[in-house]
């Protein structure tokens, strides 16, 4: 599932072809995603302005001129494509109509975004904006680990009374918006902490390392257009890069790259999903 990285990287890209832009025609070639579209949902978007768009933790959010937000998630395989776009950053034309392309919005100056969803696990819904603080997909995440209330002080109060490991504390979007498995992974292995150590048990000062580490591998992620292991494109279609950069994500087997380890990569499974670190220089 795409994780904060590939969702930015989305965004970004379709910032120019949208932000500013009235939406022309609003198509939802079926009745749902995940869960059903909101009632009415292509006419409420058709003929709004888009007057911004926001990425909270995993979700790409739409304001509309309307006074609604449109959420997208992307679920497992989504992807915002753009076509047609007459501010020349893609140079394509509108191609054929395929089976999973479920949503389609042209746009007033040409553009056309198309969702298209293989597995559809992905979901979009429509919102008055000013009800996203109680929207029962929103309310409960924690601060964006890009934000200013993401600091040492905070993360400290969270995990101190933690029992699970580390691992899934950080997964938690309770305590930090969209840092998902790879990330968590990545960053744990740069502060030397084992995925496997009880969040409570961590030291203050090994607590406040984790904070510049997610920023870093967060801001890396998004600079490299994010990872492609499966699904993830960005909105022109390309892929990201990230990937290339792992230190022990889906590196079983292999050795650390960190300097001086002569450790090796391994796997365990924590909560269904895979951790990968090295049991050498993480502890």
């Amino acid at each position: 599932m795409p994780e904060l990285p590939e969702v930015e990287t989305v965004r970004r890209g379709l910032v120019p072809a949208m932000e500013g832009q009235v939406i022309a025609h609003a198509e939802l070639r079926r009745p749902d995603l995940r869960w059903p579209f909101p009632e009415g949902m292509a006419d409420r978007l058709t003929g709004q302005t888009i007057r911004r768009l926001r990425r909270r933790s995993k979700y790409i959010l739409v304001d509309l001129s309307s006074q609604e937000t449109l959420l997208i998630h992307l679920g497992m395989s989504g992807r915002m494509l753009i076509s047609g776009d007459p501010t020349a950053q893609f140079h394509r034309d509108h191609p054929p109509v395929e089976k999973h392309d479920h949503v389609i919005l042209d746009m007033g100056q040409g553009a056309r975004i198309t969702f298209n969803d293989a597995r559809r696990f992905g979901a979009m819904d429509l919102f008055p904006t000013a009800e996203e603080d109680a929207h029962w997909l929103l309310e409960r995440i924690g601060p964006e680990p890009l934000g200013n209330s993401f600091d040492a002080d905070y993360l400290h109060q969270q995990l101190k009374a933690k029992k699970s490991p580390i691992k899934s504390a950080l997964l938690d979007q309770r305590v930090v918006a969209g840092l998902g498995n790879i990330y968590a992974c990545e960053v744990l292995h740069r502060t030397g902490i084992s995925p496997k150590r009880i969040a409570s048990r961590i030291s203050q000062d090994r607590v406040a390392s984790l904070v510049p580490a997610i920023r870093d591998v967060l801001t890396e992620a998004i600079e490299a257009g994010g990872s492609s292991l499966r699904d993830h494109r960005q909105a022109d279609g390309e892929l990201g890069y990230f990937q290339h950069n792992f230190a022990v994500y889906d590196r079983e087997g292999e050795r650390c790259p960190k300097d001086g380890c002569d450790g090796t990569i391994h796997r365990i499974v924590q909560s269904g999903r895979s951790s990968f670190y090295c049991t050498t220089c993480q502890r």
